[in-house]
């Protein structure tokens, strides 16, 4: 398995900086928390990341200081998080060399979507994008596989696509309807008791690979993939 791209978070909210390094982490990325904030220019160095998520309001020196700094010795796509939502601060992070702005409060899949679009258009390949579900077992969007350590799960064409859908809504709950409708696309005949088949099916494969069970159902609604918010 390939490491992810490495990510660097320089804000000083410690809860919201630990909450999207925890979900970065599930998509595959590799990250690293900027912890003192007259060295941020250190860190970067020390860590050379692919990627920066600069916050506006920082001790000592503010994201547009660092940026520019960065600017001056790195072409690597900075984006801006920040509370403010003024046409001049975003201005301001265009003009010292930002690559684009986000402002708090976003949801992670939004980040995760920027992030994503300034990667690939930064590396000019598409990120692989992988879903970690449990100690050793991650699920590859991109292919549509599941791997437990260097092992491929062998999953049907109705299993992976309701497993992909699951991976993409996560950590919400994915409506039985949607996962109908991603099951029309395969080859099998489908009826409501095919989707609880599918979900059984998948729920044993997944409990043993790792020894847990991973698909959550909330009653009246769908199902989750277990691990994250719902």
């Amino acid at each position: 398995m390939e490491e992810g791209m490495q990510i660097m978070i320089v804000e000083d909210d410690e809860a919201l900086a630990g909450e999207i390094a925890s979900f970065l982490t599930r998509w595959g990325y590799r990250t690293v928390l900027a912890r003192q904030f007259d060295q941020v220019e250190e860190t970067f160095f020390r860590h050379r990341p692919q990627l920066v998520l600069m916050d506006v309001n920082l001790p000592y020196y503010d994201g547009f200081y660092w940026c520019a700094r960065l600017r001056r010795v790195s072409a690597v796509p900075i984006l801006f998080i920040s509370s403010r939502s003024d046409d001049r601060d975003k201005i301001m992070a265009m003009s010292q060399g930002g690559d684009d702005y986000i402002e708090k409060p976003f949801r992670l899949e939004v980040l995760k979507a920027k992030i994503g679009a300034i990667l690939r258009r930064t590396y000019e390949y598409k990120v692989r994008e992988q879903v970690f579900l449990g100690d050793g077992l991650y699920f590859d969007l991109d292919r549509q596989t599941l791997h437990f350590g260097q092992q491929e799960v062998e999953l049907t064409r109705s299993e992976r696509q309701v497993l992909a859908r699951l991976a993409e809504g996560r950590p919400d709950v994915v409506t039985r309807e949607e996962l109908m409708m991603a099951l029309w696309s395969t080859d099998e005949y489908v009826s409501d008791g095919t989707l609880t088949t599918v979900i059984c099916r998948l729920r044993g494969k997944l409990k043993a690979a790792c020894g847990k069970d991973l698909v959550g159902t909330k009653k009246g609604q769908g199902y989750f993939l277990l691990g994250g918010r719902r």
